[in-house]
């Protein structure tokens, strides 16, 4: 049985509930306090209010613990495959061997797009911003895949996942394509879910491409490490989205668009963008001060949600560094002052002292430079990634008997009832 709290108001006091999950903080279910109470409570930007129950993902910010269905993401990252996390969030727990084979073989063979999609690119203009483009052609799948968009049919539920999950990366390539202005690559079914997206956006008609085990490996990380972060900004807008009823395409197309936004998917743009800002190695002691001296923000350092040390950067950090042995060019200005900020943000006690870590994007925006991805595609990479967080939030959102439609309520602050004033008599 739920605790209960007590809120007095005035002369009155009201019952509520306190709810336990199974870890984290308690919450106070205030459901009924309106009804009850003719009031609201107000919590600007939701930063303290949980909008939904979830069995999916938690974090630990202080801790610096981030679960999947109760795996560690380092686990994951270290163990797993991208395609095996996705199963996971989905479904709820690991698959067997048969079970993996059998949702590796629907992705992979759903990874092709209807022919006459690709005319749907060619209605942007050739300077059109890649997440322009995934924003509109996400949302343009539901007028192509019309057979799996009642949301009330459990089984059109999954087709839908399936698709939205093998067709991202096929989007993805085509809007990096489209934005060079280079021809369109078929996907291919004898490789695997990374190697098959470098191959789409990578390789030409002129001359063989040759995938490179290392970055392979990378992007599947890179994939594992956004695959779910909770109830952020993108997950609450698709699960807000949902709440109407809307059909899975266009709900992941909003989340698209919120991810867009330079305060959520921009982070590890931003990061690159510093460190042109920087520009070369002795100018960093400057930069530094400035930072110190509040002139400056040190761009993809520290983490709203991770007060400790972002548990994904930890895994970054060895890719980024793998990734760079590799195929980075060490003598480029930009991977020496990003190497070297690194090694000030480890040891200067003003960092470390505030927890101000590299996380998560700091490195993954030095990675994707360095695999030749351009900085308009880092967000459409990570929309990519997280398509599967949000559609399994989307799914266990239908999943709750619960469910209603999400309607946040307001602070008033605006005029009182006035009589309209014909407008030859105002002033």
């Amino acid at each position: 049985m739920a605790d209960k709290a007590t809120l007095t108001l005035g002369d009155k006091s009201y019952d509520v509930a306190v709810l336990k999950g199974t870890t984290g903080p308690d919450v106070v279910d205030v459901r009924k306090l309106y009804a009850d109470a003719d009031v609201f409570t107000f919590d600007p930007g939701f930063t303290s209010t949980a909008s939904c129950e979830s069995k999916i993902t938690y974090i630990d910010g202080d801790a610096g613990i981030l679960l999947h269905r109760g795996y560690p993401i380092e686990q994951l990252a270290e163990h797993s495959s991208f395609l095996e996390v996705c199963y996971l969030l989905l479904n709820g727990e690991l698959p067997n061997a048969a079970q993996f084979v059998e949702f590796e073989s629907t992705i992979t063979h759903h990874t092709m797009i209807h022919a006459q999609f690709d005319r749907f690119f060619t209605g942007f203009r050739s300077d059109a911003h890649p997440m322009a483009i995934m924003t509109g052609a996400v949302g343009a799948l539901s007028a192509f895949y019309h057979d799996s968009i009642n949301v009330d049919d459990p089984e059109q539920r999954k087709i839908s996942a399936h698709r939205l999950i093998a067709k991202m990366p096929t989007i993805a390539a085509r809007a990096f394509k489209y934005s060079i202005g280079q021809p369109f690559v078929t996907p291919r079914n004898d490789m695997s879910y990374a190697e098959n997206f470098l191959r789409m956006a990578f390789s030409v008609p002129a001359e063989d491409w040759k995938p490179n085990p290392v970055l392979t490996q990378a992007m599947d990380r890179i994939f594992i490490l956004h695959a779910d972060h909770e109830q952020n900004a993108s997950t609450s807008t698709v699960r807000l989205a949902g709440s109407s009823g809307a059909n899975p395409f266009a709900c992941i197309a909003a989340g698209i668009a919120c991810l867009w936004g330079p305060s959520h998917g921009g982070a590890n743009e931003e990061a690159l963008m510093m460190l042109h800002e920087i520009g070369t190695v002795d100018r960093i002691p400057k930069y530094i001060q400035g930072v110190k001296d509040r002139k400056y923000r040190l761009m993809g350092f520290g983490h709203r949600v991770y007060k400790n040390y972002d548990p994904r950067a930890t895994v970054m950090q060895k890719t980024c560094h793998a990734v760079l042995a590799e195929v980075g060019d060490l003598d480029d200005p930009l991977l020496k002052v990003a190497l070297e900020l690194e090694k000030i943000a480890l040891n200067d006690p003003y960092f470390v002292d505030r927890k101000l870590f590299p996380n998560v994007d700091f490195y993954s925006g030095i990675t994707l430079k360095a695999m030749g991805f351009p900085m308009t595609m880092f967000t459409v990479l990570f929309a990519l990634a997280r398509t599967v967080g949000w559609i399994s939030q989307w799914k266990e959102m239908f999943e709750d008997p619960q469910r209603k439609i999400g309607r946040p309520r307001q602070l008033y602050t605006g005029p009182l009832k006035r009589d309209y004033a014909m407008i030859e008599t105002r002033g």
